[in-house]
């Protein structure tokens, strides 16, 4: 694992580079780590021609872990992954991340998009965050995770699913720290989100995913592509919110040729 630092803060974000060809910075959703994308079969797919950058966000995986809820704004989480872009020496690349990491993603490109050639955001929002966290896994879930820790949190998510928690997310979140977790679902919470001019002035090609049964972020993930112009807007049917990244094979199949049309590395584009 490479580190970079945030020269705001000093906080340490942890990242791996795989592959090889054109960069694409990949960027998991709350509570998981860089792994997910290995775990479901997504690095293997795309590091023959890519040169992967997967990225633990703060509070996550490696990355350092503070406790105080005013360290996980998601202006410090554009610092990140601008930081860990100068670390490896990426001026610009094509991103991709899933809720957390497609919200980063939308923040990043708003705030610094001479670094985003393209964007891939699954299963995310650009509004607020009030109450996002309660309605995606269960009422009261930073206080049952602060106060009775993971175990009790995944408990508690599995009595509100529509399927049973996964092997592999369960491991994944079990891993986490749990007063830093409880912190940045506070903050988050919190996070007013961008306007909607911010999206309508995006100027580069993105490409929107959402599970058809992602009753959170279906329609504000609708509404997002709906925004940018020329967006494309992709449905992976069956899914919810949770469940989309494991169906990376019908995922990869959105995917993958946007990133052959738009990127400008690709022989042939422009």
């Amino acid at each position: 694992m490479d580190y970079a630092t945030n020269p705001s803060d000093g906080v340490r974000i942890g990242y791996q580079v795989v592959g090889s060809g054109p960069p694409l910075m990949l960027v998991h959703g709350s509570l998981l780590t860089h792994v997910i994308w290995r775990t479901f079969g997504y690095a293997k797919v795309l590091r023959p021609n890519r040169t992967l950058i997967l990225v633990d966000m703060r509070g996550h995986g490696r990355s350092d872990k503070p406790h105080e809820v005013d360290a996980y704004s998601m202006s410090s989480m554009v610092g990140d992954l601008t930081a860990v872009l100068d670390a490896v020496g990426v001026e610009k690349v094509d991103y991709w991340g899933y809720s957390f990491g497609a919200r980063a993603g939308l923040t990043l490109t708003a705030h610094a998009p001479e670094r985003v050639n393209s964007l891939i955001a699954g299963g995310g929002s650009h509004g607020s965050q009030a109450g996002a966290f309660d309605r995606l896994f269960f009422p009261g879930c930073a206080d049952v995770l602060a106060e009775r820790g993971m175990d009790g949190f995944i408990t508690e998510w599995n009595e509100h699913r529509m399927f049973p928690v996964d092997d592999a997310t369960r491991a994944a979140f079990a891993a986490n720290d749990t007063d830093a977790m409880a912190a940045y679902f506070r903050a988050s919470d919190a996070e007013p989100g961008l306007p909607d001019d911010a999206l309508r002035g995006f100027d580069l090609p993105c490409l929107f995913y959402v599970g058809s049964e992602d009753r959170e972020r279906l329609a504000a993930g609708r509404a997002a592509a709906d925004l940018v112009p020329g967006a494309q807007f992709h449905l992976i049917e069956g899914f919810d919110h949770s469940t989309t990244p494991a169906a990376s094979e019908e995922v990869l199949g959105v995917v993958t040729p946007f990133l052959g049309r738009h990127s400008p590395y690709v022989s042939g584009n422009t």
